[in-house]
């Protein structure tokens, strides 16, 4: 693994490398160095070849720089930054990390993971250096109970630091989901997962699960199971992971430092100035069960208000779909 990092720092520039010199860059023969470009595509990059110039990483990549992403944070931040080549989960990662005194916040972001997972036990896909796969463990003493609403509160974090890194046009979907939308209508850009463990009235901690798309190819993007998109095709030009980053764990510090003080009540307008279906016809599916209404935000727990025609009805968990889209997949 050690040559197969140093082989990708190499071509991570986009330029075209002989075999030779890439050899003796690292030490090791030319046939070696094809096992090792072996062991690069295998991670889902793609290595042009080319005779008489050598090979090349496609588009090039910025890898995770913790020290640059660590440089850019705020004063006052409060967190552990770590990345990583590769790991199965990087929530597992974080969860595993030895609790150091008076750090309430850890964080890790991986290159690559192995198992990655979102809600509901779905994969999340993620390409080696294409995408934030980023996990963040926060200690907190106010118990399970009065967590109401934290996912939507992240939701809103994650908006901000796209938008702060040039996103536009940018949507949340109750519960979690940050969408972009397009004249092609809404595509999912990021999701959130929260894993809660501990004392109900106690103290807690708080594993917060995030992937962005970044720079995803267009098969890469067909491969998700609807309709998606990278930050590189919100902004219209390359985008900094780092810069991302550094970006995303700013907000989320902010976000829940003002949790602890205000639970999600402090976020709830804005929140509901970004939400994707306002207004709108929607389907949800609880357990199974699918209840059609007009979506009227959220209640200061963060539960969706849903319009029937029995009256306001309160979700605090489900699926979210639009009626017309609803439809048109049953059809």
């Amino acid at each position: 693994m050690e040559n197969t990092e140093k082989l990708l720092k190499l071509l991570s520039d986009g330029r075209f490398h002989s075999g030779e010199a890439l050899g003796g860059a690292l030490g090791i023969s030319r046939a070696a160095i094809w096992k090792q470009l072996q062991a690069l595509m295998t991670l889902g990059l793609q290595i042009d070849s080319v005779k008489g110039k050598g090979y090349r990483l496609h588009c090039g990549v910025e890898l995770l720089d913790q020290a640059r992403i660590v440089a850019a944070l705020e004063p006052g931040a409060n967190v552990a930054v770590h990345t990583c080549w590769q790991t199965t989960s990087t929530n597992d990662w974080v969860r595993s990390f030895p609790v150091r005194q008076n750090m309430t916040k850890v964080v890790c972001l991986a290159e690559y993971q192995s198992s990655g997972r979102g809600r509901r036990g779905r994969a999340w896909q993620n390409p080696f250096g294409s995408t934030i796969s980023l996990s963040l463990r926060w200690f907190y003493r106010a118990g399970m109970a009065s967590l109401e609403g934290l996912s939507l509160a992240v939701g809103l974090a994650v908006l901000r630091a796209l938008e702060a890194c040039g996103g536009h046009n940018l949507k949340l979907k109750w519960p979690n989901d940050v969408l972009w939308q397009s004249a092609a209508g809404l595509q999912k850009l990021s999701g959130i997962l929260l894993e809660v463990h501990g004392d109900p009235t106690g103290d807690c901690e708080v594993i917060i699960g995030i992937g962005i798309n970044i720079a995803l190819s267009q098969a890469q993007l067909d491969a998700i199971d609807q309709p998606a998109v990278d930050m590189q095709r919100v902004c219209g030009k390359t985008v900094s992971r780092n810069q991302v980053a550094s970006a995303l764990i700013n907000q989320l510090c902010q976000t829940l430092d003002g949790f602890s003080e205000h639970g999600f009540a402090g976020f709830k307008a804005q929140w509901q100035g970004c939400d994707a279906f306002a207004g709108q016809e929607i389907v949800v599916d609880a357990s199974g069960r699918k209840i059609v209404g007009m979506a009227a935000g959220v209640n200061d727990g963060g539960g969706l208000l849903l319009n029937t025609r029995d009256g306001v009805t309160v979700f605090n968990g489900g699926e979210v779909s639009l009626k017309a889209a609803h439809k048109k997949m049953e059809s």
